[in-house]
């Protein structure tokens, strides 16, 4: 009787099955884990069924649904900005009271502006962001809804240009007033600076 070497024997075992690919080279999703859109997968499973409620509610502007790391997230269309978050703030399912930040990102081509709401009741927050031109960068504002969102319009404004459209007066937060330019898009000619 020979001694099996155990070493020998895993050596010689056969490969565990694999799944195979599906028609187009994939995987098939395994019967425990639902496939979801590979942007919406750093969301736990209430993020998603957040972003769900937030779907509903907005049915009506073609909200387009994503993540913003582990946020639950929305794109909207920049002329609907104020209409959403006055909706966002009074729906019950929703109740986004406050305005934790306002931030505006250049990207060349466009600038992106990025609301963060947040409900005080149920610990939930919402990403919200549209678009404009940077030749022309105006959305409504939405000092009307939150009076939190006075500075961080004023700031925008001041580093990036844009218009609010009904704020209430855009005088310079960060600059002097009769500034030049923008500083805070990437064409502003910082390199121009000059110490004393």
């Amino acid at each position: 009787m020979e001694e099996s070497n155990p070493q020998e024997s895993d050596s010689e075992a056969p490969a565990p099955a694999q799944a195979e690919p599906g028609p187009a080279g994939n995987e098939e999703p395994t019967p425990e884990s639902s496939p979801s859109p590979p942007e919406l997968e750093s969301l736990s499973q209430a993020g998603r069924d957040f972003l769900a409620v937030s779907q509903e509610v907005f049915k009506d502007f073609q909200a387009e649904a994503g993540s913003l790391d582990n946020l639950p997230q929305l794109t909207i269309d920049a002329k609907d900005t104020a209409l959403v978050c006055d909706l966002a703030k009074r729906d019950s399912r929703l109740g986004m009271k406050q305005l934790l930040c306002l931030a505006c990102v250049d990207y060349e081509d466009h600038l992106q502006l990025v609301y963060f709401l947040h409900s005080l009741e149920t610990d939930n927050t919402l990403v919200l962001k549209t678009s404009v031109p940077p030749d022309n960068p105006r959305v409504p504002s939405i000092t009307g809804v939150w009076q939190a969102g006075d500075w961080y319009e004023r700031e925008a404004h001041d580093l990036f240009g844009v218009e609010f459209e009904g704020h209430p007066g855009l005088t310079p937060l960060l600059l002097y007033e009769g500034f030049e330019g923008y500083p805070g898009r990437k064409d502003f000619p910082f390199n121009d600076y000059q110490e004393f």
